[in-house]
């Protein structure tokens, strides 16, 4: 939905299973659709949508797919602004883990997809529409082996060059404002501000500046506030030196992370969070340092057994939870980040500034593998839901 400053804002539906387009479209027709009903039954109501290869690919072949798609989108007053384009293959319903970085931004198949996307997204949102897909931030760190790391960023860099190139022709076919975002994410190839900057630093190293400017014109960052959060970054400091890096904000993810204190009982409880679909990363602070990082929660509760005495003053954990929801029992979230950022946008409207993203998408994926005193309501009242909350945030800053 539209709302002011002409921020965009819509809820990712890659929280509905659906890798075939009939399986994704069947999605938007029983969830998006009553979801559009509840909250934004009398206003444009924007989507942001999940299409993973095989529903990209099919998509972009079937012209009368297309044709019906654009149909069922203006009979309902909706329009897609965003995609995200970071899973490219099954997402639900059985073990995703690290493959959700696969294939990476080393491989032309991530850059064939991406670029489809962009292609089926000017097709399809509205004429003068700003569009945004986010992404991989390049690979996973346990993809990258030292002996090729050198050439595995090249390819990065080519791959990701190639990319600003297409969406610069798309640029000057449409007049359209559109970018890419890289996602940080723990234990990606970049996952805190500092890394991210470093990334930018190299591939954009040696370049002419208008070939910089153009790069930084069309690729930037996904904001996610639960990764970063989970990084205990700052928002308004971690927004401040990507954006003094020059780095564009495409999109923000609205998304909480779990946070607790580690102890026994604690610890023992945050099992009910483990799954094996998704890896959950884990990373800890003692005082003002982080000390550890764990690929998923069975390392960290192996690594807890032997250390409890000694297990850090803080876990922040990659679980994305409902926006509405307070975290239940021994545990905390990490909605301060979205408060951080909001605060931002507002001082910037206040001295009559640009603000500095204008897509937003609200991004709790898990819903499939909460666990059951969380996981309490329909999917589509969940939804609704966490657009209130969401909504009201925005008002609270004058954003809506």
């Amino acid at each position: 939905m539209r709302l002011k400053h002409n921020i965009d804002l819509g809820y990712c539906t890659n929280i509905h299973r659906g890798e075939t387009w009939e399986e994704t479209f069947d999605g938007l027709q029983r969830y998006t659709d009553e979801v559009r009903r509840r909250v934004s039954p009398d206003q444009p109501y924007g989507i942001g949508l999940r299409l993973g290869y095989d529903a990209c690919r099919e998509l972009a072949s079937d012209a009368a797919a297309k044709d019906s798609f654009r149909r069922w989108l203006d009979e309902r007053n909706a329009y897609v602004f965003t995609i995200n384009g970071f899973p490219y293959g099954k997402f639900h319903g059985s073990r995703v883990k690290e493959q959700v970085y696969a294939p990476d931004w080393t491989t032309t198949e991530r850059l064939d997809y991406t670029k489809q996307l962009f292609d089926l997204m000017a097709e399809l949102s509205p004429e003068g529409q700003a569009i945004s897909v986010s992404t991989v931030p390049g690979s996973f760190k346990g993809f990258i082996k030292s002996e090729t790391r050198q050439e595995q960023h090249e390819a990065i860099y080519r791959n990701l060059t190639e990319c600003a190139d297409h969406i610069e022709s798309l640029r000057e076919k449409t007049g359209r404002d559109i970018h890419l975002g890289l996602e940080p994410e723990p234990l990606c190839l970049f996952e805190t501000s500092e890394e991210t900057i470093e990334f930018f630093d190299g591939y954009l190293s040696g370049r002419e500046s208008d070939e910089r400017s153009r790069i930084l014109s069309n690729i930037g960052v996904n904001y996610d506030t639960c990764h970063l959060a989970i990084e205990y970054e700052d928002p308004g400091a971690s927004v401040e030196v990507l954006l003094d890096a020059g780095i564009r904000i495409s999109k923000i993810h609205l998304s909480s992370a779990l946070k607790l204190a580690p102890n026994p009982d604690s610890v023992k409880r945050l099992a009910a969070f483990q799954d094996e679909v998704y890896l959950h990363q884990v990373v800890v602070r003692s005082g003002d340092s982080v000390t550890h990082r764990f690929e998923d929660l069975p390392d960290a509760f192996s690594w807890f057994e032997g250390n409890s005495a000694n297990a850090g003053d803080e876990w922040r954990v990659h679980f994305h939870v409902p926006l509405h929801a307070r975290a239940v029992g021994y545990f905390d979230d990490t909605r301060d980040q979205i408060s951080g950022i909001f605060q931002l946008l507002k001082d910037a409207s206040s001295r009559g500034e640009e603000l500095f993203c204008q897509h937003f998408e609200m991004e709790t994926y898990t819903w499939e593998v909460l666990p059951e005193e969380i996981r309490y309501r329909d999917v589509v009242d969940q939804l609704e839901a966490e657009y209130g909350w969401t909504l009201g945030e925005f008002r609270r800053y004058g954003l809506a």
